[in-house]
């Protein structure tokens, strides 16, 4: 299965990472796959008539084109805008990443390709032994790296790069998020990134919304396999 998932990870939290994954699910989809997603922890979110939702589980969704019901995108969702580790001790639940691998497992029947996205960035803990790259571990998926350019941009992505690598999860590649205006000394900081990562990105998503950002990671899904089967 590691051909068919990817699991969507950043330098950081608020870095960019769902408008990469819906982004990707969408050109996935258009490529003629069944493109299941999931956010498997999620904090900070709204009480509704449903339950509880978080809003990049629901982009999530509105991306892929498996239909698939909230509890199993997001299996784990927290009230509170906070590490979800912190929120599960309030609330008295522990995080079960047996559970979540169940439910991508079960994803994994029923489509092409499960696009998955982590919460904050690699070694984000979600109890109090494991953190969000156990459940890439468990996975067993490539892990795809949202490096936001702005500066602190070279030592975070330096780190996670090298912490895919020691956690023994195969690195699918990079994508460069223009978070805000065009960062001081941009092209430089771009080939440093290069340098460091072992590659150039799969693509850079300008500072223009979700849609344009659709459109350039199209070339980025094609290299990372869109439209291949089984």
């Amino acid at each position: 299965m590691a051909g068919r998932g990817l699991f969507i990870t950043g330098t950081d939290t608020g870095v960019g990472k769902t408008v990469v994954a819906c982004a990707l699910a969408r050109a996935f989809a258009r490529a003629g796959e069944r493109v299941a997603v999931m956010k498997p922890v999620a904090s900070g979110a709204e009480r509704t008539p449903e339950g509880l939702r978080n809003a990049d589980a629901l982009a999530l969704m509105a991306a892929g084109d498996v239909s698939l019901t909230y509890p199993e995108v997001n299996p784990y969702c927290f009230e509170p805008a906070i590490s979800p580790h912190i929120a599960a001790e309030d609330v008295r639940i522990e995080i079960d990443i047996g559970i979540i691998e169940s439910g991508f497992l079960a994803l994994v029947g029923t489509s092409d390709r499960v696009i998955v996205e982590g919460a904050g960035g690699w070694l984000a803990p979600v109890n109090a032994r494991e953190s969000m790259a156990s459940i890439a571990r468990a996975l067993g998926v490539p892990a795809v790296l949202v490096v936001a350019l702005r500066l602190g941009c070279l030592s975070h992505a330096a780190l996670t790069r090298r912490a895919v690598e020691a956690d023994g999860v195969p690195f699918a590649g990079w994508i460069a998020n223009r978070s805000g205006p065009p960062m001081e000394r941009e092209s430089e900081n771009l080939a440093t990134l290069t340098r460091l990562l072992g590659a150039p990105p799969l693509a850079i998503v300008p500072y223009a919304g979700a849609h344009a950002g659709s459109l350039v990671l199209e070339e980025a899904a094609a290299r990372l396999g869109a439209g291949s089967r089984k």
